[in-house]
């Protein structure tokens, strides 16, 4: 056998021909360009999901300042959001501060909310996405 003809290596040696190198070569990089704009595409899903507050399985209520659920009239709540908030929205709120159309004096009460959201409840599967490190 010659150092020269890798295609008819002897049984025992493991060493691959250059066509198997440059096919796995070829399948790692299409496997890279698959998963990159994935990766991209969830990140940006993350920041566009939504946070309907409160949800629908509660709707008419308003939020006390510690995020419960109240009957409209409770003093010290909240009326609900007239939308629902987007994940970029949750994320600056659940940080301190007041994302552009939410009433400052009621962001603190809709943060509450956010966090006291549970498995089932509209919005958790978002605010779950929100609270994984990227």
């Amino acid at each position: 056998m010659s150092g020269t003809d890798d295609s008819k290596a002897a049984a025992g040696d493991l060493v691959p021909s250059r066509r198997t190198v440059l096919f796995m070569g070829a399948a790692a990089a299409s496997t890279v360009v698959t998963i990159r704009p994935a990766l991209a595409q969830t990140a940006g899903s993350v920041l566009n999901c939504e946070i309907p507050v409160p949800g629908p399985h509660a709707a008419g209520n308003h939020i006390a300042a510690d995020g419960s659920l109240v009957a409209p009239g409770t003093p010290g709540a909240v009326p609900p959001l007239a939308r629902p908030l987007r994940g970029e929205e949750a994320r600056v709120l659940l940080r301190g501060s007041t994302p552009p159309g939410v009433n400052p004096q009621s962001a603190q009460a809709y943060a509450n909310y956010i966090r006291r959201l549970q498995s089932g409840m509209s919005g958790f599967t978002c605010y779950a996405s929100l609270q994984m490190p990227r």
